[in-house]
């Protein structure tokens, strides 16, 4: 559901309660990126997305993987290189997120949700200088390093009050609240009902669709003729206005955008 463009809605409300910020998606991307040699690794991701300042990544993991950290930097830096190539500035790099659903168990901890991120620790927190445009302009670590969130569905047992607990309710048994204001969880009860009905029933609701929309296109192309036939019945009521006053034929041609023959039919 969430790789569907049609989607976004629910891809968007999920992001926006994970990572903490209002999320828009521009576009989903390959999620498999090509192997640059024989040897190389191929970057399997379910769901490559970008928003309007980075690029998001994320994995739905059902199996265990023996060294999965080692698996989504892997990730993370492919997905860093792929769009900054020879001869650019480092400006250009992107900064990533990257979100791991996990439906087995990573390691120890007693928390069903991890944020990670570079940082650096001395007696303040340092900024570094980059140029933007012509413009040098102080930027946190926080900025540029890469975001990991790990999302470890099976170790949520707490009653869903918040969105976020909504959110991993869903992910781990599937149910939403009748009431949710949850971002894009509403969204999602709507398109679940669709991919829950019996083959037979979405077939004859597909059809109903289709017939709903053919006949939506009856209508307007019903209202555009319309709108033409008006149009063209004024234009020749005004080239007939005007040859009565004797308005030279080319004058009327321009402004009614009538052919000489209709004219003179007239």
């Amino acid at each position: 559901m969430l790789r569907q463009k049609a989607n976004f809605d629910v891809l968007e409300g999920f992001l926006t309660v994970f990572l903490g910020e209002k999320a828009t998606i521009l576009e989903i991307l390959e999620s498999e990126s090509n192997q640059l040699s024989v040897e190389d690794k191929f970057n399997r991701v379910d769901i490559k997305a970008r928003n309007s300042k980075d690029e998001i990544i994320i994995e739905i993991q059902n199996t265990r993987e023996l060294y999965y950290l080692e698996r989504i930097l892997y990730g993370v830096a492919n997905a860093i290189t792929e769009h900054i190539s020879l001869g650019k500035t480092y400006y250009k790099v992107k900064k990533i997120y990257s979100i791991s659903v996990l439906y087995f168990d990573i390691g120890k901890g007693s928390d069903y949700l991890y944020y990670g991120q570079n940082h650096f620790v001395g007696v303040d927190h340092l900024q570094v200088n980059v140029k933007e445009r012509d413009a040098i302009v102080s930027r946190m670590p926080a900025e540029i390093f890469p975001e990991y969130v790990l999302i470890r569905v099976n170790e949520f047992d707490e009653v869903a009050v918040t969105p976020l607990e909504e959110w991993m309710k869903y992910l781990k048994d599937g149910t939403i609240r009748p009431d949710t204001t949850a971002p894009g969880l509403s969204e999602a009860r709507e398109k679940l009902r669709y991919f829950s009905m019996p083959p037979k029933e979405r077939m004859a609701y597909d059809e109903h669709l289709s017939a709903v929309m053919i006949q939506n296109d009856v209508l307007d192309s019903a209202k555009l003729e319309g709108k033409i036939e008006g149009r063209a019945e004024a234009y020749l009521s005004m080239a007939r206005n005007m040859k009565q006053l004797g308005a030279p034929v080319d004058m009327i041609v321009k402004t009614t955008g009538l052919t000489v023959a209709k004219i003179d039919a007239l």
